[in-house]
């Protein structure tokens, strides 16, 4: 694997099941509701992979871009939601054409960790430029550096239980340990933060950021903050 866009553009064991899968996705799309503080807002979702909520978070809002940079998941999504109104699914390119000072809210889950420095601080520039001057940034699931593969490992099993999965996630557990996963992410790299060196980073790019909790997903060993543009 070159990039991870190529590594989520292929099949890979992140989902042990289909269920796990959406049990994971209404999760997320509560949680992209929550943040969403009018029935006007215009929200981009960068990096939303398949975005299996995106008829929930759609009717919370006024329009809602889709962004996902794999070309496969891309064109899949962008069939699924095709009757789905006033959504549209973009690549990074079509992000960047968004007229500035345009979006109400900017969510991206689970993207940070797949990202180098100078790629998060490229799309913090660019998030500033499209987001209007009220609006927001959230960026979720970020992965402190203490966070070990058994506290996910737990996280997993525990959602499992509850999601009526346990069987699939022990199962995939095993199955991922098996994979290359570990190897590419060794390979490409696996950004971590802490707390404060997020926070100093949201600054340090122009936001004014917090931590808020819960964090998006079952795992809340890692982060989620909400930010807005400075002056």
């Amino acid at each position: 694997m070159k990039s991870w866009v190529e590594y989520w553009n292929s099949d890979h064991p992140i989902y042990v099941s289909e269920r796990h899968k959406r049990v994971h996705a209404a999760a997320v799309g509560q949680d992209i509701l929550r943040q969403i503080h009018t029935s006007d807002a215009v929200v981009l979702d960068h990096g939303c992979g398949e975005a299996l909520y995106a008829e929930a978070v759609a009717a919370g809002c006024a329009k809602l871009f889709l962004c996902e940079a794999a070309p496969a998941v891309r064109q899949k999504l962008a069939s699924r939601v095709a009757g789905i109104p006033a959504t549209e699914v973009i690549d990074a390119d079509a992000v960047a054409a968004l007229e500035d000072a345009s979006l109400d809210l900017v969510v991206a889950n689970s993207l940070a960790q797949y990202l180098t420095s100078a790629q998060l601080i490229g799309l913090l520039d660019l998030w500033r430029r499209k987001l209007k001057p009220n609006g927001s940034l959230v960026i979720a699931d970020v992965v402190p550096p203490n966070v070990s593969p058994i506290t996910d490992a737990a996280a997993l099993l525990r959602l499992g239980w509850q999601g009526g999965f346990l069987g699939a996630a022990l199962a995939g557990l095993v199955k991922t340990a098996l994979s290359d996963y570990r190897r590419v992410r060794a390979t490409l790299g696996f950004a971590t933060y802490s707390e404060a060196e997020f926070l100093a980073l949201l600054r340090a790019n122009r936001f004014e950021g917090r931590r808020i909790r819960p964090n998006f997903g079952h795992n809340q060993a890692r982060m989620a903050f909400r930010a807005t543009p400075a002056p």
